[in-house]
């Protein structure tokens, strides 16, 4: 990830908006649904009240793009190998205490002055088919804050033949969801802990619509993996651990890949030690007890709990070294051994079994 300049001025009409007589809107993009006043900024730092009009700030203002490997997202489960054009505006609804990106997603709000690039939705697709990705990915901030330029975007990408990837902190009101549907192929969500109160305090939001929105995707058809943070005395609890990775089960169903990532000390969570290696190796302990059938360990290579194998015959299908990914998978994306399908997107069209994923970007 890098940042690029200049930074652009303007606006766009929000897409999910309704204006109140005495000038306020009420924001419809995400769980806050933010009352606005004129003059006023929602929790996001993007959306303004100009005069009655809600208008996002963040479109086609470019803070950060990368090159970007899809396991990376992290996506197991969609097209193995292959590379995501990788892209963020600022702002995030969010305002996490450990947040990894947290100069370009709380940037906004804490008045930073971030140097932007004007990219219209074509040149996105251009330069993402210039370097050979096969998706592009809407990251590193919360997606929605952009919806209006993602929904853009997409849509030419769909066009051109390339996936559309959300990873997202799940705060996607249903309309949101509804107008996404139709264009994305996959979506990370960081489920970030199963306890309502370590959102409010943590993350000043709640669990309630993150679950919901969760649903929502899956019911639409998008391909979910999800990612939780472990953080120490935090979200480490084997009883939440538990009813969090029961959920994922009855909810989404087994084959629904579950990502436990290591914590390091981030933003204004630096008191906090990283993830010791044996409560990731116990909470992916307890996602398989739940029955979750694909567990991944992150940011943790020492562990080597990043494959993937037969939910039926055990063999193993997908070999993962940092970003180095080989498939044993046929070219119809399904078992060598057993001929059981793997759950996913676009697994046998991988480049995967022909050479090494791009690094990083």
């Amino acid at each position: 990830m890098h940042t690029v300049t200049p930074k652009p001025a303007g606006g766009v009409p929000t897409i999910l908006a309704t204006p109140f007589p005495d000038g306020s809107v009420r924001c419809g993009v995400c769980a806050h649904r933010c009352l606005v006043r004129p003059g006023r900024r929602g929790i996001c730092g993007v959306r303004e009240n100009r005069a009655g009009s809600l208008v996002c700030l963040a479109y086609g203002a470019v803070v950060s793009i990368g090159l970007d490997p899809i396991e990376k997202k992290p996506l197991f489960h969609v097209a193995p190998g292959t590379t995501a054009y990788s892209i963020a505006t600022a702002g995030c609804p969010f305002h996490c205490t450990f947040c990894q990106n947290w100069e370009i997603a709380q940037g906004p709000r804490l008045g930073l002055d971030l140097p932007a690039r004007p990219l219209p939705p074509e040149a996105v697709v251009a330069e993402a088919m210039s370097h050979g990705a096969e998706s592009v990915a809407y990251t590193y901030v919360e997606p929605t804050v952009f919806l209006e330029y993602a929904l853009d975007t997409a849509r030419l990408a769909r066009r051109a033949g390339l996936r559309n990837l959300f990873i997202t902190d799940g705060y996607a009101t249903p309309e949101a969801v509804d107008l996404l549907a139709p264009l994305l192929d996959a979506a990370n969500v960081d489920l970030k802990s199963f306890d309502d109160a370590f959102y409010r305090k943590l993350c000043g939001a709640r669990l309630a619509p993150v679950l919901e929105s969760i649903v929502a995707m899956r019911r639409a058809g998008i391909w979910l993996e999800l990612t939780t943070l472990i953080i120490p005395g935090r979200n480490d609890d084997d009883g939440e651990l538990r009813a969090l990775t029961r959920w994922i089960v009855d909810t989404l169903g087994p084959e629904t890949p579950w990502h436990v990532s290591r914590f390091f000390p981030a933003h204004r969570m630096l008191d906090v030690p990283r993830t010791p290696l044996e409560t990731l190796r116990r909470a992916a302990d307890l996602g398989r007890e739940a029955g979750i059938a694909h567990v991944y360990v992150g940011n943790a290579p020492e562990l080597g709990l990043e494959d993937t194998s037969c939910v039926a015959c055990g063999r193993l299908l997908i070999e993962r070294h940092g970003y180095r990914v080989r498939t044993h998978l046929t070219p119809e994306g399904t078992c060598p051994g057993c001929g059981r399908a793997l759950a996913g997107r676009d697994l046998g069209r991988s480049v995967a079994s022909r050479r090494p994923a791009v690094p990083c970007g």
